[in-house]
C-alpha cells in the first residue's frame, strides 16, 4: 500500500526542533522498513523548499534533496491534475485550504492512496488516514 508524503511531514522530518519531529521520524522509518511506496508531487517539493529556505536557508533543502527525496517518488503535476485541484479548492471555499493540498488530494484519489504522512488536519477532513497515527492534526 502506498503512502503520500505531505509538506508538513517533510518539514517535521528535516527540522529537529519541530514539535512532531520524533513522531514523524518514527512513522517514516517504519514505512521504509515495511517497504511501503512513498509518493509526493512536485508541488509539495516546491512548497517544502520555499518554506525551508525562507526559515532556515539552503542547508535543509540539501537534506531534502540528498536524504529524503531519494526514497520518495515525486510525481509531476499534469495540467489536468492541476485543474482538478483548482476546481476542488474553489468548491471547498475554505480560506485555509491550499491549492497544493487540493492537488495532493486529487492525486491521492487518482492513485488510490488512502494514507498520508501528514500533520495537516485537512487530509483527515478530506477522508484520508494520516500518520503518525497518534497525531490528530492541527
Amino acid at each position: 500500500m502506498s503512502v503520500f508524503v505531505d509538506t508538513s511531514a517533510l518539514y517535521a522530518l528535516l527540522v529537529e526542533t519541530e514539535e512532531d519531529h520524533r513522531a514523524v521520524l518514527r512513522s517514516f522509518e517504519q514505512l521504509l522498513r515495511k517497504g511501503r511506496a512513498l509518493f509526493t508531487t512536485n508541488y509539495v517539493v516546491v512548497e517544502s523548499a520555499a518554506l525551508l529556505q525562507h526559515r532556515f536557508g539552503l542547508a535543509p533543502i540539501r537534506d531534502l534533496v540528498d536524504r529524503l527525496l531519494p526514497v520518495v517518488t515525486v510525481r509531476w503535476v499534469t495540467e489536468a491534475l492541476h485543474r482538478r485541484g483548482f476546481a476542488r479548492l474553489v468548491a471547498r471555499d475554505r480560506r485555509q485550504l491550499s491549492l497544493v493540498d487540493c492537488v495532493s488530494f486529487e492525486f491521492m484519489e487518482e492513485e488510490g492512496i488512502q494514507q498520508a504522512l501528514a500533520l495537516d488536519r485537512d487530509f483527515e477532513d478530506e477522508g484520508f488516514n494520516t500518520l503518525p497515527s497518534q497525531h490528530r492534526g492541527r
